[in-house]
């Protein structure tokens, strides 16, 4: 697509905006419906196509990629009369006869960039918000899971003014042509690599940018904890999407005393859900690309594989694997493992656990599994991350009442629920005030203010 061609895109939708329609609250609730009808009708193409894209299983892809956007549309339309409403806050006493209030407003035109994980979910999710709030849209969805960009690029056109929401596909030259455009917000979510890309672009015409990223999200695990739930929990967050999510625990801090028993238990597990051999198991996803599949098979070379480690290129197959034995010195131990890969350290105490995750980058998630209250506080007022689990992995991002986003390098800005249609919106503060008294002493000239200043404080000492 050209640079022009994208060009008219943005103007089409400016000019769409200035028509005002967005700002009808009830437009922008019926959106929301045809949003959902979109997702509803087109539900087996999106599951095929994630199949196609990853071999995504039906249940795994229906419940992250389609009910997760109808139950936050839903939970939306429900409260959105509320949140558009103007609301009113306190005034200070030296602003009497007056009213303070804050009024939503659509920011105008948003970009939304998605991934390729879930990239259903993570391009239309935003997309809940930015409807919400009054925007329009161009949707980019991910070039690396084509299938899918292909039914949601259908699914938008066929049921959205172009002008409204529309979609741009294509890989990273169509993307530079969009960050070349001047946007309201940008909303990306991806690589931390691609992020800094964004936040450039997005500079020169001084866009926000919302950065939903990643980073090495440890999980603690106290010899005190139910440990047989623990490898359940583990088992199911790590593995599910095959790794391929930026919530999964990536790597594990388990207290030395039992991490012969949590392993044993993990490995149990893994052949619960899989079977004996994963690469036939139909509940099982692939890696999404050759490239990704070489980069995560090689993160295997160190450690110590103690379960799983078979590939196969041509399917691009990774088996559950589990790595004990690495240090941080291992490649797996200095990137995002984004795929089927559990590295495995011992600690030796919940100090130690706590040193090791604040001496890296602030995480996306952070889990711990432990009976102890204290142990529990303590992990939350010394360790800082972008949202976190306890005695479970990657629920909190299905709770529309919790803002998701990440900290520092894992991203900044936060989504979902009411905090979507915040982050699409501009909050205008108001303050309105009668014009049935004024006070002189704040007008220039300033002369008997400031005897008036200087009496009071000589009244005070």
């Amino acid at each position: 697509m050209e640079n022009s061609d994208i060009g008219r895109i943005v103007q089409n939708q400016r000019d769409f905006f200035k028509t005002g329609k967005t700002m009808d609250i009830a437009f922008r609730r019926e959106q929301l419906g045809v949003l959902k009808r979109a997702m509803l009708s087109n539900t087996r193409e999106i599951l095929a196509a994630l199949k196609e894209d990853m071999n995504k299983p039906a249940f795994e892809a229906y419940v992250a990629e389609v009910s997760e956007v109808t139950s936050s549309i839903d939970y939306t339309m429900k409260r959105l009369s509320a949140w558009a409403s103007p609301h009113r806050v306190k005034t200070p006493p030296y602003l009497f006869l007056a009213s303070s209030y804050v009024i939503p407003e659509p920011l105008g035109v948003a970009l939304v960039i998605g991934p390729w994980n879930y990239p259903m979910d993570l391009v239309i999710e935003p997309l809940v918000g930015a409807i919400a709030a009054g925007n329009c849209t161009v949707l980019k969805p991910s070039e690396i899971a084509p299938a899918t960009a292909g039914v949601v690029s259908k699914m938008i056109a066929d049921h959205f003014d172009p002008g409204f929401v529309t979609v741009v596909e294509g890989g990273p030259q169509e993307a530079l042509a969009l960050l070349a455009q001047r946007f309201d917000l940008i909303f990306y979510t991806g690589g931390s690599a691609v992020g800094r890309v964004v936040m450039e672009a997005a500079a020169k015409n001084l866009t926000p940018v919302i950065l939903e990223l990643g980073g090495k999200s440890p999980c603690i695990v106290e010899a005190d904890a139910d440990m047989d739930i623990t490898a359940r929990r583990i088992t199911w967050g790590k593995f599910f999407n095959a790794g391929q999510t930026c919530i999964a625990p990536d790597y594990l801090l388990v207290n030395r005393r039992v991490k012969d028993d949590l392993l044993e238990r993990i490995g149990g597990y893994i052949d619960r859900f899989y079977g004996p051999d994963p690469s036939v198991s139909p509940d099982y996803a692939r890696i999404v690309s050759d490239k990704h599949f070489e980069r995560v098979s090689k993160l295997m070379d160190e450690g110590e594989i103690v379960f799983g480690g078979r590939t196969d290129a041509g399917t691009r197959y990774i088996a559950p694997t589990v790595i004990d034995e690495v240090s941080f010195e291992h490649k797996v131990m200095q990137e995002e493992v984004f795929g089927p890969v559990l590295p495995v350290i011992a600690v030796d105490s919940l100090d130690e656990a706590i040193d090791i995750a604040c001496g890296r980058e602030k995480p996306l998630s952070l889990y711990l599994f432990t009976r102890d209250k204290e142990k529990k506080k303590r992990v939350l007022r010394e360790t800082t991350s972008g949202g976190a689990c306890i005695n479970d992995t990657m629920v909190h991002y299905s709770n529309p009442h919790l803002p998701f986003g990440g900290v520092g390098r894992s991203g900044s800005g936060r989504y979902h629920g009411k905090w979507s249609f915040d982050t699409f919106s501009n909050m205008k503060a108001v303050v309105d005030r009668s014009f049935h008294f004024d006070i002189y002493l704040r007008y220039p000239p300033y002369a008997n203010a400031q005897k008036l200043a200087q009496r009071f404080l000589r009244y005070l000492t």
